[in-house]
């Protein structure tokens, strides 16, 4: 069963570069644009409804986090090298593109934590 845990990872990753590709070729850029971070969104959001549904047992789970633990890392360390050579070669684009991105995750963080049930205290309130 840790097999299928396995083929669900790939899966996204197939999936999720797929993306990268299209985005990367509609935007007249050489290469790959988020492809690793649109497969792990991609596990994030189905492996809640494959264990709903009952299709994803314990077993597979294991195989998702072992994997998580091993190859992730792995596979968004090369992506990183390689966003970063096209990036310094894409010009404004890319510049405008990380800017943004940092804006939008930043204006993202108070409301992304009301969602999650987060506490609104500061750091070192705990008391």
């Amino acid at each position: 069963m840790i097999i299928y845990g396995v083929m669900v990872l790939g899966l996204c990753m197939f999936v999720g570069t797929s993306i990268g590709l299209t985005l990367g070729i509609m935007l007249g850029i050489p290469g790959d644009i988020g492809g690793v971070g649109f497969s792990m969104l991609l596990l994030v959001f189905l492996t809640p409804v494959l264990k709903k549904k009952g299709w994803l047992p314990k077993a597979s789970e294991d195989g998702i986090m072992f994997w998580n633990a091993m190859y992730i890392p792995v596979v968004i360390a090369m992506a990183a090298t390689q966003n970063v050579a096209a990036a310094l070669s894409g010009g404004w684009i890319a510049i405008i593109a990380g800017i943004l991105s940092v804006v939008v995750c930043f204006a993202l963080i108070r409301p992304l934590a009301a969602m999650a049930g987060a506490a609104t205290s500061t750091f070192g309130d705990e008391a």
